[in-house]
Protein backbone atom coordinates (compact mmCIF):
# COMPACT_ATOMS: atom_id res chain seq x y z
CA UNK A 1 0.00 0.00 0.00
CA UNK A 2 2.77 2.46 0.95
CA UNK A 3 4.63 1.65 -2.28
CA UNK A 4 1.61 2.71 -4.34
CA UNK A 5 0.69 5.59 -2.04
CA UNK A 6 4.05 7.32 -2.49
CA UNK A 7 4.70 6.21 -6.08
CA UNK A 8 3.48 9.51 -7.61
CA UNK A 9 6.02 11.39 -5.45
CA UNK A 10 9.10 9.36 -6.38
CA UNK A 11 10.16 11.57 -9.28
CA UNK A 12 9.73 14.87 -7.44
CA UNK A 13 13.10 16.57 -7.07
CA UNK A 14 12.30 19.51 -4.85
CA UNK A 15 12.84 19.44 -1.09
CA UNK A 16 10.30 17.56 0.96
CA UNK A 17 9.57 14.83 -1.55
CA UNK A 18 12.93 13.14 -2.13
CA UNK A 19 12.56 11.27 1.18
CA UNK A 20 9.77 9.24 -0.38
CA UNK A 21 12.26 7.64 -2.77
CA UNK A 22 13.12 5.12 -0.06
CA UNK A 23 9.76 3.46 -0.68
CA UNK A 24 10.95 2.16 -4.02
CA UNK A 25 13.94 0.36 -2.48
CA UNK A 26 13.54 -3.36 -1.79
CA UNK A 27 15.99 -3.18 1.13
CA UNK A 28 14.07 -0.45 2.95
CA UNK A 29 10.70 -2.10 2.41
CA UNK A 30 12.07 -5.50 3.46
CA UNK A 31 13.30 -4.11 6.77
CA UNK A 32 10.02 -2.27 7.29
CA UNK A 33 8.01 -5.42 6.44
CA UNK A 34 10.09 -7.47 8.88
CA UNK A 35 9.58 -4.99 11.73
CA UNK A 36 5.87 -4.55 11.00
CA UNK A 37 5.20 -8.30 10.93
CA UNK A 38 7.24 -8.95 14.07
CA UNK A 39 5.50 -6.24 16.11
CA UNK A 40 2.08 -7.25 14.82
CA UNK A 41 2.64 -10.92 15.78
CA UNK A 42 3.87 -9.96 19.25
CA UNK A 43 0.81 -7.75 19.71
CA UNK A 44 -1.65 -10.27 18.29
CA UNK A 45 -0.25 -13.35 20.05
CA UNK A 46 -1.73 -12.93 23.55
CA UNK A 47 -5.12 -11.95 22.15
CA UNK A 48 -5.30 -15.02 19.93
CA UNK A 49 -4.10 -17.33 22.71
CA UNK A 50 -6.84 -16.04 25.02
CA UNK A 51 -9.48 -16.30 22.28
CA UNK A 52 -8.55 -19.88 21.36
CA UNK A 53 -8.50 -20.96 25.00
CA UNK A 54 -11.96 -19.50 25.54
CA UNK A 55 -13.27 -21.48 22.56
CA UNK A 56 -11.46 -24.67 23.61
CA UNK A 57 -9.45 -24.76 20.37
CA UNK A 58 -6.72 -26.76 22.07
CA UNK A 59 -4.33 -29.54 21.13
CA UNK A 60 -5.28 -33.19 21.59
CA UNK A 61 -2.24 -35.36 22.24
CA UNK A 62 -1.97 -38.72 20.48
CA UNK A 63 -1.51 -41.83 22.63
CA UNK A 64 1.40 -42.86 20.40
CA UNK A 65 3.57 -39.92 21.47
CA UNK A 66 6.01 -39.95 24.41
CA UNK A 67 4.62 -39.34 27.89
CA UNK A 68 6.37 -35.96 28.01
CA UNK A 69 3.79 -34.70 25.52
CA UNK A 70 0.92 -35.18 27.95
CA UNK A 71 1.82 -31.83 29.53
CA UNK A 72 0.98 -30.19 26.21
CA UNK A 73 -2.64 -31.31 26.42
CA UNK A 74 -4.91 -28.27 26.35
CA UNK A 75 -2.41 -25.92 24.66
CA UNK A 76 -4.16 -23.68 22.10
CA UNK A 77 -3.59 -24.55 18.47
CA UNK A 78 -4.42 -22.77 15.17
CA UNK A 79 -1.54 -20.36 15.85
CA UNK A 80 -1.08 -20.18 12.10
CA UNK A 81 -3.75 -17.46 12.23
CA UNK A 82 -1.22 -15.21 13.97
CA UNK A 83 1.51 -15.99 11.44
CA UNK A 84 -0.64 -15.60 8.33
CA UNK A 85 -2.32 -12.42 9.62
CA UNK A 86 1.06 -10.81 10.31
CA UNK A 87 2.41 -11.93 6.95
CA UNK A 88 -0.53 -10.70 4.87
CA UNK A 89 -0.90 -7.40 6.72
CA UNK A 90 2.80 -6.55 6.43
CA UNK A 91 2.96 -7.61 2.79
CA UNK A 92 -0.10 -5.55 1.93
CA UNK A 93 1.55 -2.51 3.49
CA UNK A 94 5.00 -2.83 1.95
CA UNK A 95 4.84 -4.90 -1.24
CA UNK A 96 4.20 -3.79 -4.80
CA UNK A 97 0.73 -5.29 -5.11
CA UNK A 98 0.80 -5.33 -8.91
CA UNK A 99 3.73 -7.78 -8.94
CA UNK A 100 2.60 -11.14 -10.39
CA UNK A 101 4.81 -13.12 -8.02
CA UNK A 102 3.27 -11.41 -5.00
CA UNK A 103 -0.25 -12.12 -6.25
CA UNK A 104 0.69 -15.80 -6.58
CA UNK A 105 2.04 -15.76 -3.02
CA UNK A 106 -1.19 -14.19 -1.73
CA UNK A 107 -3.21 -16.89 -3.46
CA UNK A 108 -1.00 -19.64 -2.04
CA UNK A 109 -1.12 -18.21 1.49
CA UNK A 110 -4.89 -17.74 1.57
CA UNK A 111 -5.78 -21.00 -0.19
CA UNK A 112 -3.55 -23.31 1.85
CA UNK A 113 -4.25 -21.33 5.02
CA UNK A 114 -7.95 -21.87 4.35
CA UNK A 115 -7.44 -25.63 3.98
CA UNK A 116 -5.49 -25.78 7.23
CA UNK A 117 -8.06 -23.60 9.01
CA UNK A 118 -10.90 -25.85 7.85
CA UNK A 119 -9.02 -28.91 9.10
CA UNK A 120 -8.34 -27.28 12.49
CA UNK A 121 -11.90 -25.96 12.73
CA UNK A 122 -13.41 -29.41 12.17
CA UNK A 123 -11.08 -30.94 14.78
CA UNK A 124 -11.32 -28.27 17.45
CA UNK A 125 -14.78 -26.72 17.04
CA UNK A 126 -16.75 -29.58 15.48
CA UNK A 127 -14.76 -32.18 17.43
CA UNK A 128 -14.20 -34.43 14.42
CA UNK A 129 -11.13 -36.42 15.42
CA UNK A 130 -9.68 -36.68 11.90
CA UNK A 131 -10.61 -33.15 10.86
CA UNK A 132 -10.83 -32.63 7.12
CA UNK A 133 -10.82 -35.99 5.34
CA UNK A 134 -7.35 -36.62 3.90
CA UNK A 135 -8.71 -37.21 0.40
CA UNK A 136 -10.44 -33.83 0.29
CA UNK A 137 -7.40 -32.11 1.76
CA UNK A 138 -5.22 -33.61 -0.98
CA UNK A 139 -7.67 -32.62 -3.72
CA UNK A 140 -7.66 -29.01 -2.54
CA UNK A 141 -3.86 -28.94 -2.35
CA UNK A 142 -3.53 -30.41 -5.84
CA UNK A 143 -6.07 -27.89 -7.18
CA UNK A 144 -3.93 -24.97 -6.03
CA UNK A 145 -0.71 -26.60 -7.26
CA UNK A 146 -2.26 -27.30 -10.66
CA UNK A 147 -3.46 -23.71 -11.00
CA UNK A 148 -0.04 -22.29 -10.08
CA UNK A 149 1.72 -24.70 -12.44
CA UNK A 150 -0.54 -23.88 -15.38
CA UNK A 151 -0.39 -20.08 -15.03
CA UNK A 152 3.41 -20.24 -14.74
CA UNK A 153 3.88 -22.72 -17.59
CA UNK A 154 1.65 -20.81 -19.98
CA UNK A 155 2.97 -17.42 -18.91
CA UNK A 156 5.29 -15.12 -20.85
CA UNK A 157 8.51 -16.93 -19.86
CA UNK A 158 7.30 -20.50 -20.37
CA UNK A 159 10.71 -21.91 -21.36
CA UNK A 160 12.63 -20.26 -18.53
CA UNK A 161 10.17 -21.03 -15.74
CA UNK A 162 10.10 -24.75 -16.56
CA UNK A 163 13.85 -25.11 -16.01
CA UNK A 164 15.55 -26.27 -12.82
CA UNK A 165 18.93 -24.85 -11.86
CA UNK A 166 21.60 -27.31 -10.71
CA UNK A 167 23.17 -25.66 -7.63
CA UNK A 168 26.64 -27.23 -7.88
CA UNK A 169 27.15 -26.84 -11.63
CA UNK A 170 27.86 -23.63 -13.53
CA UNK A 171 25.22 -22.57 -16.06
CA UNK A 172 23.58 -26.01 -15.95
CA UNK A 173 19.82 -26.46 -15.99
CA UNK A 174 17.29 -29.23 -16.53
CA UNK A 175 14.49 -28.42 -18.95
CA UNK A 176 11.31 -30.08 -17.66
CA UNK A 177 8.97 -28.96 -20.44
CA UNK A 178 5.48 -30.42 -19.81
CA UNK A 179 6.79 -32.42 -16.81
CA UNK A 180 6.94 -29.04 -15.06
CA UNK A 181 3.22 -29.25 -14.23
CA UNK A 182 3.28 -32.56 -12.29
CA UNK A 183 6.61 -31.51 -10.76
CA UNK A 184 5.05 -28.35 -9.32
CA UNK A 185 2.16 -30.38 -7.93
CA UNK A 186 4.65 -32.75 -6.27
CA UNK A 187 6.65 -29.84 -4.85
CA UNK A 188 3.73 -27.94 -3.35
CA UNK A 189 1.81 -30.93 -1.99
CA UNK A 190 4.95 -32.69 -0.77
CA UNK A 191 6.47 -29.68 0.96
CA UNK A 192 3.18 -28.63 2.50
CA UNK A 193 2.79 -32.03 4.13
CA UNK A 194 6.50 -32.35 5.02
CA UNK A 195 6.40 -29.12 7.02
CA UNK A 196 3.18 -30.30 8.64
CA UNK A 197 4.98 -33.47 9.78
CA UNK A 198 7.81 -31.39 11.24
CA UNK A 199 5.44 -29.47 13.49
CA UNK A 200 5.68 -31.85 16.44
CA UNK A 201 7.96 -30.19 18.99
CA UNK A 202 7.81 -26.75 20.56
CA UNK A 203 9.37 -24.27 18.16
CA UNK A 204 10.81 -26.90 15.82
CA UNK A 205 8.90 -26.21 12.60
CA UNK A 206 8.82 -22.45 13.23
CA UNK A 207 12.60 -22.25 13.49
CA UNK A 208 13.19 -24.51 10.50
CA UNK A 209 10.88 -22.42 8.32
CA UNK A 210 12.71 -19.24 9.35
CA UNK A 211 16.08 -20.66 8.27
CA UNK A 212 14.74 -21.96 4.96
CA UNK A 213 12.97 -18.67 4.29
CA UNK A 214 16.19 -16.76 4.99
CA UNK A 215 18.06 -18.80 2.38
CA UNK A 216 15.34 -18.28 -0.22
CA UNK A 217 15.09 -14.60 0.69
CA UNK A 218 18.77 -14.05 0.01
CA UNK A 219 18.43 -15.68 -3.41
CA UNK A 220 15.35 -13.57 -4.12
CA UNK A 221 17.33 -10.40 -3.43
CA UNK A 222 20.34 -11.53 -5.48
CA UNK A 223 18.27 -12.63 -8.47
CA UNK A 224 16.14 -9.49 -8.32
CA UNK A 225 19.18 -7.22 -8.61
CA UNK A 226 20.53 -7.10 -12.17
CA UNK A 227 24.11 -6.14 -11.30
CA UNK A 228 24.52 -8.70 -8.52
CA UNK A 229 22.85 -11.44 -10.55
CA UNK A 230 25.17 -10.79 -13.48
CA UNK A 231 28.25 -10.77 -11.24
CA UNK A 232 27.29 -14.07 -9.57
CA UNK A 233 26.24 -15.66 -12.87
CA UNK A 234 22.64 -15.98 -11.70
CA UNK A 235 19.63 -15.49 -13.91
CA UNK A 236 18.05 -12.08 -13.42
CA UNK A 237 14.39 -12.29 -12.40
CA UNK A 238 12.83 -8.83 -12.50
CA UNK A 239 9.91 -9.78 -10.27
CA UNK A 240 12.01 -11.65 -7.69
CA UNK A 241 13.03 -8.55 -5.76
CA UNK A 242 9.50 -8.13 -4.41
CA UNK A 243 9.68 -11.64 -3.00
CA UNK A 244 12.44 -10.36 -0.69
CA UNK A 245 9.91 -8.04 0.96
CA UNK A 246 7.37 -10.86 1.27
CA UNK A 247 9.95 -13.22 2.77
CA UNK A 248 11.13 -10.55 5.22
CA UNK A 249 7.54 -10.23 6.41
CA UNK A 250 7.34 -14.02 6.70
CA UNK A 251 10.48 -14.19 8.85
CA UNK A 252 9.28 -11.31 11.00
CA UNK A 253 5.89 -12.84 11.73
CA UNK A 254 7.48 -16.23 12.45
CA UNK A 255 9.93 -14.70 14.93
CA UNK A 256 7.03 -12.99 16.64
CA UNK A 257 5.17 -16.29 16.81
CA UNK A 258 8.27 -18.07 18.10
CA UNK A 259 8.09 -15.81 21.17
CA UNK A 260 5.01 -17.82 22.20
CA UNK A 261 5.92 -21.12 20.52
CA UNK A 262 9.19 -21.98 22.31
CA UNK A 263 9.08 -24.56 25.09
CA UNK A 264 6.84 -24.59 26.96
CA UNK A 265 4.72 -23.52 24.01
CA UNK A 266 1.74 -21.28 24.72
CA UNK A 267 0.33 -21.99 21.28
CA UNK A 268 0.96 -24.34 18.32
CA UNK A 269 0.93 -23.61 14.59
CA UNK A 270 -1.76 -26.17 13.83
CA UNK A 271 -2.55 -27.16 10.26
CA UNK A 272 -3.57 -23.54 9.62
CA UNK A 273 0.09 -22.63 9.86
CA UNK A 274 2.11 -25.70 8.92
CA UNK A 275 0.21 -26.63 5.73
CA UNK A 276 0.25 -23.08 4.39
CA UNK A 277 3.85 -22.31 5.35
CA UNK A 278 5.10 -25.47 3.64
CA UNK A 279 3.29 -24.50 0.47
CA UNK A 280 4.64 -20.96 0.68
CA UNK A 281 8.23 -22.25 0.81
CA UNK A 282 7.59 -24.56 -2.15
CA UNK A 283 6.06 -21.82 -4.32
CA UNK A 284 8.89 -19.42 -3.43
CA UNK A 285 11.47 -21.97 -4.58
CA UNK A 286 9.52 -22.57 -7.81
CA UNK A 287 9.24 -18.85 -8.60
CA UNK A 288 12.97 -18.43 -7.93
CA UNK A 289 13.71 -21.58 -10.00
CA UNK A 290 15.73 -22.98 -7.11
CA UNK A 291 13.83 -26.17 -6.33
CA UNK A 292 17.00 -28.24 -5.88
CA UNK A 293 18.54 -25.56 -3.69
CA UNK A 294 15.43 -25.71 -1.50
CA UNK A 295 15.85 -29.49 -1.22
CA UNK A 296 19.24 -28.71 0.35
CA UNK A 297 18.36 -25.85 2.68
CA UNK A 298 15.08 -27.54 3.62
CA UNK A 299 16.79 -30.88 4.11
CA UNK A 300 15.28 -31.41 7.56
CA UNK A 301 11.80 -31.35 6.02
CA UNK A 302 12.95 -33.95 3.50
CA UNK A 303 14.29 -36.19 6.27
CA UNK A 304 11.11 -35.84 8.33
CA UNK A 305 8.94 -36.79 5.35
CA UNK A 306 11.17 -39.68 4.30
CA UNK A 307 11.22 -41.10 7.84
CA UNK A 308 7.41 -41.23 7.87
CA UNK A 309 7.23 -42.79 4.40
CA UNK A 310 9.89 -45.40 5.21
CA UNK A 311 8.25 -46.25 8.52
CA UNK A 312 4.82 -46.69 6.98
CA UNK A 313 5.77 -48.79 4.00
CA UNK A 314 8.31 -50.93 5.83
CA UNK A 315 5.67 -51.74 8.43
CA UNK A 316 3.21 -52.73 5.70
CA UNK A 317 5.83 -54.80 3.88
CA UNK A 318 6.97 -56.75 6.95
CA UNK A 319 3.41 -57.32 8.11
CA UNK A 320 2.46 -58.74 4.72
CA UNK A 321 5.58 -60.90 4.44
CA UNK A 322 6.12 -62.02 8.05
CA UNK A 323 2.70 -61.49 9.58
CA UNK A 324 4.14 -59.00 12.06
CA UNK A 325 4.80 -55.38 11.23
CA UNK A 326 8.28 -54.10 12.03
CA UNK A 327 9.52 -50.54 12.30
CA UNK A 328 12.72 -48.83 11.21
CA UNK A 329 12.32 -46.00 13.71
CA UNK A 330 11.00 -46.07 17.26
CA UNK A 331 8.43 -43.52 16.10
CA UNK A 332 7.99 -41.37 13.01
CA UNK A 333 8.53 -38.63 11.97
CA UNK A 334 12.20 -38.48 12.87
CA UNK A 335 12.07 -36.03 15.78
CA UNK A 336 9.83 -38.43 17.74
CA UNK A 337 12.37 -41.23 17.17
CA UNK A 338 14.95 -39.24 19.12
CA UNK A 339 12.42 -38.46 21.82
CA UNK A 340 11.86 -42.18 22.37
CA UNK A 341 15.64 -42.58 22.62
CA UNK A 342 15.50 -40.35 25.68
CA UNK A 343 16.90 -37.13 24.21
CA UNK A 344 15.23 -34.04 25.75
CA UNK A 345 12.90 -32.07 23.48
CA UNK A 346 14.89 -28.84 23.77
CA UNK A 347 18.08 -30.59 22.68
CA UNK A 348 16.38 -32.17 19.64
CA UNK A 349 14.97 -28.81 18.55
CA UNK A 350 18.27 -26.95 18.92
CA UNK A 351 20.21 -29.71 17.14
CA UNK A 352 17.76 -29.76 14.26
CA UNK A 353 18.07 -25.97 14.05
CA UNK A 354 21.87 -26.25 13.94
CA UNK A 355 21.66 -28.79 11.12
CA UNK A 356 19.23 -26.49 9.29
CA UNK A 357 21.68 -23.57 9.59
CA UNK A 358 24.45 -25.81 8.23
CA UNK A 359 22.28 -26.81 5.27
CA UNK A 360 21.49 -23.16 4.51
CA UNK A 361 25.21 -22.40 4.58
CA UNK A 362 25.88 -25.27 2.16
CA UNK A 363 23.13 -23.98 -0.11
CA UNK A 364 24.58 -20.47 -0.10
CA UNK A 365 28.05 -21.86 -0.79
CA UNK A 366 26.80 -23.05 -4.16
CA UNK A 367 26.77 -19.40 -5.26
CA UNK A 368 30.53 -19.58 -5.82
CA UNK A 369 30.19 -22.79 -7.85
CA UNK A 370 27.98 -21.25 -10.49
Amino acid sequence: MFYHLFLPLLDKEYFGYTIFNVFQYVTFRSIAAFITALIFSLFLGPKFIKLLKNHQAVETISDYLPDTHKAKQGTPTMGGLIVLSGLLLSSLLWNNLTNNYILIMFLTTIWLGGIGFLDDYLKNFRHLKLGLIAKYKLILQVALALFVAVILYYGKDQVAVSTINIPFLKSTVIQLKWVFVPFVIFMIVGTSNAVNLSDGLDGLATGLIIFSAFGLGLFAYLKGNYNIAEYLNLEFLKSAGELTVFIAALIGTLLGFLWFNTKPAEIFLGDTGSLSLGGILAVLSILLREELLFAIIGGIFVMEALSSIIQRYYFKYTKKKFGVGKRVFKCAPLHHHYEFKGIPEEKIVIRFWIIAILLVAIGLATLKLR
